[in-house]
């Protein structure tokens, strides 16, 4: 887990809650009331039994100051509720902001929240924020995830009025193929609110809290994945209205106007897309579908992300320029300056004519100036000619030599060597935990454009060995050759790419490093690696493996960190 990106989040959902401070400790109000789920009553029902036995479970007394393993040194509490707490805190072991939720061990819920942190961080989609460790001891349990600085709630994002369409797609988009994926693997969220919901400055959107927010809570479902689904059709909802889809007010937004009902987005705001209006009904609870379309309703994540996948693409606005300001004609005319107008019908005075100055390098100094000039160019051709002539003649002598022809042109042949051809590639990782294996082919298909990308670590540039040995990409290259370089594109420059070439037995990661044949080695801060061998190797397949890379910023889902991409590998003989 520690070799995951690690930038982060608010360590608790305060969404529908006042925030701490403003209570001066005293507990906050988790904002049932204003959350609408399938199967509402049962479900409160049980929340509020789990309320009341966690009641008689106090937080433990705890302080800005305490150390949690002798590590993690907490900072701020951001929420006390239900007898657990939450709070920002400093891993001083890495040197980052993580945040921590904490309640004693005989707390009714702690076993259930040990759980879903560790279901979760199984997980380990860039798209959740993650979960780094869950740990009992000293009558403690406590999970410690990422914070991410760069993020904003959705509830914030909200305050200064509804998304742009695209903006909103993009919303729904992300944030139902995460929980798809999620409940592919048995997950449920079951709070996915705006507070819950994180907008990165690079526009990705990131959900906190999987599993883990539920657990803290005792909240459960007889069918989470529709409990899911509407959650993300209200977010949609409030994206393109600014209201919440219910008649409780809650997350800083108006509700709708009490016995209306649930009315279509379109209805409520002028200029809502159309397509993201009708997808947003097909989500909530409203038994079925718009009353235009009457399409079936998404029950699933799944199906809502299929529903977002067939809308035609909604394109990100144009960027506006403002016209520059028409040319304004200035006073000055060439020659003159604007004269003021006449006074009772005089002409005003005459333009003032500027004499023409003389040709120049008329002077006797200026005549002189010019032989000398004239004459050292005529010397300078005639020596250029000379040396041309003599260059010209030596080249001549040595083509007439036969040993010297053959000797150049065998120098040529070894210098530029020959391509060999790349039939197959795979990941290799001896350690059982790989970064991309279905992106190896990527490094070979003659198009820089695509790539293979490992997965980011906070420490660098060399990798921790307790962490990470190395990552790499083996090539099968059909048969025997002989190898005498490699050329390694690189996706990201920076200080600093270490590469080593290694002669492999096949295609599998079960091989350990130390049984294979070392070949060579390079360092660089560019975007490409070049390995030369002091002798040629035989061998059909070749391992590229990297133990150092740079420091590169967030790119779409890879957080900020230290990380390489592998775009075009090719070998010669």
């Amino acid at each position: 887990m520690a070799e995951r990106s690690m930038a982060a989040v608010d360590v608790a959902d305060t969404s529908g809650e006042e925030p701490l401070t403003a209570k001066a400790g005293q507990a906050t109000d988790d904002g049932a009331e204003a959350e609408k789920v399938s199967g509402g009553a049962e479900d409160t029902a049980h929340t509020g039994e789990v309320g009341a036995a966690a009641a008689d479970s106090q937080p433990p007394e705890l302080h800005s100051g305490h150390k949690l393993a002798r590590r993690y040194r907490l900072e701020e509490c951001v929420t006390r509720l239900d007898g657990f707490s939450s709070w920002r805190a400093v891993d001083e072991k890495l040197r980052r902001a993580v945040g921590v939720h904490i309640l004693p061990s005989d707390h009714p819920r702690a076993r259930p929240v040990l759980s879903a942190a560790r279901s979760s961080a199984l997980l380990g989609d860039p798209r959740f924020v993650q979960v780094l460790d869950a740990v009992e001891e000293n009558d403690l349990v406590y999970v410690v995830h990422e914070w991410l600085p760069d993020a904003t709630e959705l509830t914030t994002v909200l305050a200064s009025g509804p998304l742009e369409p695209h903006d909103a797609y993009q919303l729904v988009s992300q944030v139902s193929q995460a929980m798809a994926a999620a409940h592919r693997e048995g997950l449920s969220h079951l709070r996915i609110t705006p507070g819950s919901v994180l907008r990165t400055e690079s526009g990705q959107y990131r959900i906190r809290g999987l599993a883990v927010m539920a657990a803290l809570r005792g909240i459960t479902c007889d069918h989470p994945q529709r409990t899911d689904t509407e959650a993300i059709g209200a977010l949609l909802y409030a994206s393109l209205t600014q209201r919440w889809p219910y008649e409780n007010d809650a997350y800083g937004l108006t509700g709708l106007p009490k016995g209306v009902g649930l009315i279509a987005p379109d209805q409520v705001r002028a200029g809502v897309h159309r397509g993201l209006s009708e997808l947003a009904m097909r989500a909530l609870v409203n038994d079925g579908a718009t009353a235009s379309r009457q399409e079936q309703p998404c029950t699933t994540p799944e199906e809502l992300a299929k529903a977002v996948a067939a809308m035609p693409r909604i394109r990100p606005p144009e960027t506006a320029f403002s016209t520059p300001p028409p040319y304004q004609r200035t006073g000055y005319q060439q020659g003159s300056y604007r004269q003021p107008p006449a006074h009772n019908g005089q002409p005003g005075r005459a333009t003032q004519v500027i004499p023409t100055p003389p040709p120049p390098l008329q002077s006797r100094t200026g005549k002189a100036l010019k032989w000398s000039v004239s004459a050292l160019l005529i010397a300078a051709l005639g020596l250029g000619s000379w040396q041309l002539a003599d260059t010209l003649l030596k080249l001549e002598g040595d083509q007439e030599a036969p040993g010297n022809s053959q000797t150049t042109v065998g120098k040529d042949k070894k210098q530029s060597g020959k391509p060999i051809k790349i039939v197959n590639a795979g990941e290799y990782y001896p350690d059982g935990k790989p970064q991309h294996p279905d992106q190896a082919n990527d490094t070979h298909d003659g198009n820089p454009d695509t790539y293979w990308r490992t997965r980011t670590f906070k420490e660098g540039p060399e990798l921790n060995p307790a962490f990470k040995q190395g990552v790499g990409l083996v090539y099968d290259l059909g048969s025997e050759h002989h190898i005498s370089s490699a050329s390694i594109g690189l996706h990201y420059a920076g200080k600093q790419t270490t590469v080593t070439l290694y002669a492999a037995n096949s295609l599998s990661s079960s091989e350990p490093l130390s049984s294979l044949q070392k070949l060579g080695t390079a360092q660089t801060s560019q975007t490409t690696a070049q390995v030369k061998l002091k002798k040629p190797a035989k061998s059909r397949y070749v391992l590229v493996w990297i133990t150092a890379m740079p420091y590169a910023p967030t790119e779409n889902y890879s957080e900020a960190g230290y990380k390489q991409g592998v775009t075009e590998v090719s070998f010669t003989g």
